[in-house]
């Protein structure tokens, strides 16, 4: 029999490991929080509403597996509206907020900017977006990015040129930005190296751009029309330079630089302006990628419109951050960055893993696709391997 105090005892050593186990169970169900930076207002608010789709589509497939070791994964977003003066206080935001990690980034200029800061607060940053070089040629231990630079994009529309349409001449037509002007810097080295001649290299500024600003800009094209005009802007700029070339009946054949040219949204404001348009692409859903047309499906069932590659990358880069937050030992920053350092996985969006080559560091690299805007539809075109449809040349009834 026991005696008055060990019943006592006992029931104090009951309640204290019922206690424990409630309380424990309480932490486990705590969320695992990751910040998304994206550009939720402002001109640029096309992309980061594809973006914040596709998160919430990764986070809901994470979740419904069973989270992060056991926990929900949660989303802290915080709108950059496209503005470089946000950055810092975006970075300083999350990581007050209990940001174990950020996951996002569209455009260069902010993304840089929030990059510098990340690296200063010690917290991982997963750029999905964000596509200037130098944001991973400076070192920065936590900074580590899922879409290849924008000096790569262009790797399947020059192999395309090179074996396809074979220009002579070209004029490149870009926006100002960090994103714009490393575009412009590769596609000049691709002339050099090729010998086709830059009939004109016009940069503007995206801020100062209009219907009458871009017909006056665009204008001495007529005089001699290039084989090719290569374009890089966001959304608004891509539907007025198509359509301001269209309006003075340059002949050249238009292409896209990725950005604003990738989008359903683009299709719909340039109307006829954008038909038989090419532009370099990252992703399409006929990607031979284990579940790239299970996403882009989903995507489209539950938003009613087509996802761009900014969406595949989004998911996927939020399934690489779960993956790591799996596997690493805590959620201090130095194991997180340990994780990534060792992912290798499979994603919609390409085959994943951070290493260091020529002057990148923590850069993963995919192949670059090419697609062509026929009959209201994107279709791709190279390489041929994932083909839907043949390369159509403007004002011929003929395919190449």
């Amino acid at each position: 029999m026991f005696s008055p105090f060990k019943k006592w005892l006992a029931l104090i050593v009951a309640i204290f490991v019922l206690s424990a186990g409630y309380y424990a169970a309480g932490a486990s169900s705590k969320p695992v929080v990751i910040g998304a930076p994206l550009p939720l207002t402002g001109d640029l608010k096309e992309f980061g509403r594809i973006m914040k789709n596709s998160l919430e589509l990764a986070k809901e497939a994470i979740n419904q597996a069973g989270g992060v070791k056991g926990r929900p994964l949660e989303l802290r977003y915080a709108d950059d509206q496209s503005q470089v003066s946000m950055a810092e206080t975006i970075v300083n935001i999350l990581a007050a907020d209990g940001s174990v990690m950020m996951v996002g980034g569209y455009a260069s200029d902010p993304t840089y900017r929030m990059a510098k800061q990340a690296q200063k607060k010690d917290l991982p940053f997963l750029i999905c977006t964000a596509s200037a070089d130098k944001i991973t040629q400076r070192d920065w231990k936590n900074i580590y990015r899922l879409n290849p630079p924008i000096s790569e994009y262009t790797k399947g529309m020059e192999d395309f040129w090179i074996k396809n349409f074979k220009p002579k001449s070209m004029a490149i037509v870009y926006e100002n930005s960090m994103f714009g002007t490393t575009g412009a810097m590769r596609m000049m080295e691709f002339c050099a190296d090729r010998a086709i001649e830059i009939r004109a290299l016009t940069p503007y500024d995206r801020t100062t751009a209009s219907p009458t600003f871009l017909h006056s800009l665009l204008a001495p094209l007529t005089e001699e029309p290039p084989d090719v005009i290569y374009m890089i802007a966001y959304l608004e700029d891509a539907v007025l330079l198509a359509q301001q070339i269209r309006a003075l009946k340059i002949p050249s054949l238009l292409c896209g630089g990725a950005g604003g040219f990738t989008l359903e949204e683009f299709v719909k404001l340039a109307g006829k302006a954008a038909n038989y348009l090419i532009t370099a692409a990252l992703w399409s859903p006929n990607v031979p990628y284990s579940g790239a047309m299970a996403y882009h499906k989903q995507y489209a069932e539950r938003y009613g419109s087509k996802p761009s590659y900014h969406g595949a990358e989004a998911y996927s880069a939020l399934m690489v951050a779960a993956d790591a937050l799996n596997r690493a030992k805590s959620y201090k920053p130095k194991a997180i960055r340990e994780a990534l350092d060792q992912t290798y996985m499979q994603t919609p969006f390409g085959p994943v893993k951070f290493y260091h080559y020529e002057d990148f560091k923590r850069q993963n690299s995919v192949n670059t696709l090419v697609l062509q805007i026929i009959d209201g539809k994107f279709e791709t075109i190279w390489p041929p391997e994932v083909a839907s449809a043949r390369f159509t040349l403007p004002g011929r009834d003929n395919q190449k």
